[in-house]
């Protein structure tokens, strides 16, 4: 089910300093929410690193950039210390809000089967709808490239 043109799934989520964001906090600006499957892995790190690079950037174009992912609080902040991370990194420990994001899913590894996060992002727009999805998100710093240039797109720059 694509969420594109549609109301993006309400969320309160503490981020690795422990402070609160609604998403009704950010109304009237764009929101980048990107998914990531686990703190201070190699591909997360890399995407994660991508969008501190362009964080300014999205800034400037009047977006935040939000990352979220299941681990909790004590795991984002170590995670965002040690690469240098401005931006909150929301905890969703009980994967309610992944669940509304529909990136709460089974997995398969070495026949294994689990649940986990889709790595995913979504842009949301100043009056709350989801205006872009990345379904196959890329655990790379290109993928924050790929997401500023559709948000320029979208902003005529």
């Amino acid at each position: 089910m694509s969420l594109v043109g549609k109301k993006a799934p309400a969320f309160t989520l503490k981020d690795q300093e422990g402070r609160s964001h609604k998403l009704a906090d950010y109304g009237g600006n764009y929101v980048i929410l990107y998914w990531y499957p686990k703190d201070s892995t190699p591909g997360c790190t890399k995407q994660a690193c991508g969008f501190r690079d362009t964080y300014a950037e999205f800034g400037r174009l009047g977006a935040t950039v939000l990352g979220a992912s299941i681990l909790d609080i004590k795991s984002k902040a170590k995670f965002a210390d040690k690469h240098a991370l401005g931006f909150p990194l929301l905890a969703d420990e009980d994967h309610a809000v992944a669940e509304k994001y529909g990136v709460w899913i089974e997995k398969s590894m070495y026949g294994r089967q689990y649940w986990g996060i889709n790595r995913e992002t979504f842009l949301i727009g100043p009056e709350g709808k989801v205006l872009m999805h990345w379904p196959k998100a890329t655990g790379n710093e290109a993928h924050s490239q790929e997401v500023l240039k559709a948000l320029k797109d979208i902003l005529g720059k």
